[in-house]
């Protein structure tokens, strides 16, 4: 999706707290009911780092947040970005390639339309889900579908060694389609994984969860993380205590990287919805090359991707004849 990354890449290859305030806040801690104050894990799942999303130019005049990607927070695997972004006409993500990995885009306001080089095109409106997987070789271009702001998250996951070079391939997931289900003021979209006993239909090559919550007031929830999986969480509005109840609230725009443990908990104390999305998956324990839309095991495998996107070979022959519309 970032032309910006391309550019250079395309051009090489052409005050004071009262002791009665401390009282009314220890009694307030003491009368909290024991589920408030429970985790409900063996190994709840720390906070072990904060980073702010910022804004940034990226594709031709649009505007993201990146969270993972930024110097800050290179990498989690599996998980090589995650970009908030936010978008109007004419601005966009005109035509760019990409090779190893798979990204998944959730359409938070409006529509984008997404077409690539093997003829495959079509919009995805609020709530929808793209899920595409890039295997040996995509071009394709993400305009915005309609006028004024689009916004939506976009995640890229790493592919295994063995998986890289696959066929390129597309699940697409209506917002009704979608499953969701609520529980004591907590409500979840389940786009990926389990949650609530409801299971999402999307087939994930890197074992992934990706879950939406949105908490009333006062809500609180715990939600099981396979051990071994990596996850973070990012503040889509409003702000909670993730973690432990002891916790600082943390507000919209923060990826939070949890720690290891069997499940996250998180309570909004606050008078507003708090949305987020839970994101977990296996970690591929490989190494990770990356140049701009390009992520690869070796830097022979990236030379090897450059000459063949340069020459239109090997997954990427269609690129010397195809523009997008």
């Amino acid at each position: 999706m970032r032309a910006s990354i391309y550019r250079n890449f395309l051009f090489r290859l052409h005050p004071t707290t009262t002791a009665k305030a401390c009282k009314i806040t220890n009694h307030t801690r003491n009368i909290m009911s024991e589920s408030d104050q429970s985790t409900g894990f063996s190994t709840p799942r720390l906070v072990t780092k904060k980073v702010l999303a910022k804004l940034q130019h990226e594709g031709e005049g649009a505007v993201v947040r990146r969270s993972i990607g930024r110097s800050e927070l290179k990498f989690l695997d599996p998980f090589l970005m995650l970009d908030d972004f936010s978008v109007s006409p004419p601005a966009g993500f005109p035509d760019h390639p990409h090779r190893g990995f798979e990204t998944v885009t959730y359409m938070l306001q409006g529509g984008i339309t997404h077409q690539d080089f093997a003829g495959h095109k079509g919009t995805i409106h609020t709530g929808d889900v793209q899920w595409m997987t890039a295997g040996r070789g995509i071009i394709h271009s993400e305009m915005p579908a309609g006028e004024g702001e689009q916004k939506g998250l976009q995640l890229w996951i790493n592919l295994s060694s063995q998986d890289k070079m696959i066929e390129p391939g597309y699940q697409e997931l209506l917002s009704d389609d979608i499953k969701t289900a609520e529980k004591d003021g907590v409500e979840v979209r389940i786009i990926a994984g389990k949650s609530m006993g409801m299971q999402s239909p999307v087939y994930t090559r890197t074992p992934t969860m990706y879950l939406d919550f949105t908490m009333k007031p006062r809500a609180q929830m715990n939600q099981s993380i396979p051990e071994s999986w990596n996850g973070f969480v990012y503040i889509i509005e409003g702000e909670g205590v993730f973690g432990k109840p002891t916790s600082s609230p943390v507000t919209a725009h923060h990826v939070l990287v949890l720690g290891p443990g069997d499940g996250l908990s998180v309570w909004n104390r606050s008078s507003k919805p708090l949305r987020f999305v839970l994101i977990a998956g296996q970690p591929i324990n490989e190494p990770v090359v990356q140049y701009g839309p390009f992520v690869m095991n070796t830097q022979a495998e990236i030379d090897q991707t450059i000459e063949d996107y340069h020459y239109s070979k090997n997954g990427f022959e269609m690129a010397k004849y195809w523009r997008s519309q």
